[in-house]
């Protein structure tokens, strides 16, 4: 009999996330109810938000000891069970990590027409939307504006990092390692790239962003958020998109001079998530379309294969591995 692969978490972390905390384990495929469509998962989507989902209720529930692992991915109908969809159909789901689940129909989206499915996933998807809203809709990025976006590599930030040249902004990354720098200014685009672990990273934005920053796009929280405000023109505008650094571990202290600095250089520092904009999506969807069918963006996928692997790809994406958006293809199509 055909079995369901899943992974499960026995007990949630207080420390670093390691592949120990994690189990993988057989068991029978379930059969939807009443109200529910059977799914197979193709591609599962690995986000550092999957480690903040284990510390407690966030803008979702939290996850608890024994859970099939959260995740949200690419699916396929296996069984539609009476409902609208058809067999075959793509569609989006928090499937979690396995290989089938019954999900409920109102928490199904049908997939647009697009190959590679993968986008859907990346640039098209979440980490595109999420680029393109917090960019335009919250920091309101402007021509000739300096632009300083941390976790520069990762699945959101090099999008932000092309977005904002695409509107007329100097950007100025922020990543870990040499390495990773170079290849976000000789490649991604960037016009310049700071290495974090090289030290002094508050002085060495002050020298790269000579003129100060109007818009900080912040992934990390943490020292580096420390540094960017110190840094901040007036007026400028902090876009809160995530806190990788506080995900993993013990947390660290708060950033100071808040709210000192923003009353003094009247900043407005504003968190969000991709939902917030629902009636924005199809204006970010379509400038994003036109801007790859322009040759205009490069798109970085970091895809790996199978699902035993997806424990090690979210602990190696949370000490930056990745460059671009990191996938797990549990299914081959």
């Amino acid at each position: 009999m055909k079995k369901n692969l899943q992974i499960t978490i026995p007990e949630l972390p207080t420390g670093k996330l390691t592949e120990s905390h994690f189990n993988l384990v057989e068991d029978v495929i379930p059969s939807p109810a009443k109200g529910q469509v059977l799914l197979k998962n193709i591609i599962l989507s690995i986000d550092a938000a999957n480690r903040a989902w284990m510390q407690g209720t966030t803008y979702r529930k939290a996850i608890e000891p024994g859970d099939v692992m959260h995740g949200y991915s690419i699916c396929q109908v296996e069984e539609p069970n009476g409902s609208h969809f058809k067999k075959g159909d793509f569609v989006f789901a928090e499937i979690g990590w396995q290989q089938y689940g019954a999900v409920n129909t109102h928490e199904i989206t049908s997939c647009p027409d697009h190959k590679p499915l993968s986008h859907l996933l990346s640039v098209l998807g979440i980490a595109g939307k999420t680029a393109h809203h917090g960019l335009i809709q919250v920091g309101k990025v402007k021509e000739g504006e300096t632009l300083l976006v941390s976790g520069a590599a990762g699945s959101v930030g090099n999008l932000v990092g092309q977005f904002g040249k695409l509107k007329g902004a100097k950007v100025i990354g922020i990543a870990g390692g040499k390495e990773k720098c170079d290849w976000l200014v000789d490649e991604v685009g960037f016009d310049a790239c700071l290495d974090y672990k090289a030290g002094k990273l508050g002085k060495a934005i002050a020298q790269t962003c000579s003129g100060g920053i109007d818009v900080y796009f912040d992934n990390v929280g943490g020292n580096i958020l420390q540094s960017a405000l110190f840094n901040m023109n007036q007026h400028g505008r902090i876009v809160c998109c995530g806190a990788v650094s506080l995900y993993d571990g013990q947390p660290l202290a708060g950033p100071m001079g808040i709210p000192g600095l923003l009353v003094v250089k009247r900043l407005r520092m504003e968190g969000f998530i991709v939902f917030d904009f629902p009636d924005k999506d199809a204006e970010a969807e379509n400038e994003i379309k036109t801007w790859i069918d322009r040759g205009q963006i490069k798109i970085y996928e970091d895809i790996i294969h199978g699902l035993s692997e997806a424990p090690k790809a979210l602990v190696g994406l949370l000490r930056g591995e990745n460059r671009g958006k990191r996938m797990i293809q549990v299914t081959k199509i």
